[in-house]
């Protein structure tokens, strides 16, 4: 957990219809983990909690047997967060669960663009739940299964045991080239470490500046392979809409054209642009930038000197549908000084 800010960490969990989000919100909100989690529950009717936990209320909170929070979003999620928060004294962090049809990018922008949710929360990751078993299929035809997949810091490779190990292998392959900065877990009957959920810190700029970040670690393999993903019929292949592109570059940046390229480029493309971080070897500028995006909002500040020991790069990972590599990378290329 990241003890200098006092803010309440969030989780986002998302994941296709039948991906196992039930089983894991259950085992969350019922088994004796220790933790004091807040869970705001989209489908709350749909999810088999023990009613007996929560009936003879008319309260959107549940106070559950383990010491967990359990909200239903009746209205919209800044409201019920701002009645969560009157039982600040409740709870350690959050998770908020979409619906198994949800763009997880609205509501991780909740927490940047309202001033006071800003404030008093932070995101810290979004966690994606994948049916190892039938994503193949929801990958063909759903653009909603396509972006989970996208915005995730952490992909839970759920059902393992419902298919062969080199099918499973073939998924992480294919999930790579879609999202390359994503942690990747695999389970059975989402059993998950909650360690492995929570602290992720995916938008959080010091982590990004971190040398033994998974972010960090994730720049010196940026560019994916082309790769033929098979599903039921051989001869049918993924239109790539959703991909990967980062960029590595030594020489110096031009802070004044980066800033006019991010922006002509957020205003033209930041619907297809679902998530970017980098570290920025700025020109004249004896510090490393680093900064992170969500469609068009955009966040960066000073990080820590260049060390003497360390090469001066610019590493970028642009996350995102239908990119185009070549013009990205020229696009980033004319703001070299």
């Amino acid at each position: 957990m990241n003890t200098a800010d006092p803010r309440i960490p969030v989780t986002v969990l998302t994941g296709f219809l039948g991906a196992g989000k039930t089983t894991l919100l259950n085992r969350i909100l019922t088994e004796q983990h220790g933790q004091r989690i807040a869970v705001i529950e989209n489908e709350f009717g749909e999810i088999g909690i023990d009613q007996a936990l929560v009936v003879n209320t008319e309260e959107e909170i549940f106070e559950m047997n383990n010491g967990c929070l359990c909200c239903t979003v009746r209205g919209d999620l800044i409201r019920i967060l701002g009645n969560l928060m009157k039982r600040r004294d409740k709870f350690d962090r959050i998770l908020v669960e979409t619906t198994g049809l949800a763009d997880p990018g609205p509501v991780a922008q909740t927490f940047f663009m309202d001033e006071e949710m800003k404030g008093n929360l932070r995101l810290d990751g979004i966690v994606t739940l994948v049916d190892c078993k039938h994503v193949a299929l929801h990958l063909e035809d759903s653009a909603e299964c396509r972006k989970q997949i996208a915005f995730a810091d952490l992909l839970v490779l759920n059902k393992v045991d419902l298919v062969d190990t080199i099918s499973v292998d073939t998924l992480e392959t294919r999930l790579r080239t879609m999202n390359s900065l994503a942690k990747i877990q695999r389970a059975r009957k989402a059993q998950v470490d909650l360690n492995h959920i929570l602290d992720l810190g995916g938008f959080d700029l010091q982590r990004i500046s971190n040398p033994n970040s998974q972010s960090f670690q994730a720049f010196r393999s940026l560019q994916p392979p082309p790769f033929r993903f098979q599903a039921n019929n051989p001869g049918h292949t993924h239109d790539h809409s959703v991909s990967s592109v980062g960029i590595i570059e030594e020489r110096p940046v031009n802070p004044f054209k980066l800033h006019q390229w991010i922006t002509d480029l957020l205003l033209d493309k930041g619907a297809d642009m679902f998530r970017m971080k980098g570290i920025l070897h700025l020109a004249d500028n004896t510090n490393r930038f680093v900064f992170q995006g969500v469609h068009m909002l955009f966040d960066g500040q000073a990080d820590r000197p260049w060390r003497a020991d360390e090469p001066r790069l610019s590493q970028m990972v642009f996350i995102g549908r239908h990119l185009d590599r070549t013009a990205l990378i020229a696009g980033f290329r004319s703001c070299l000084d």
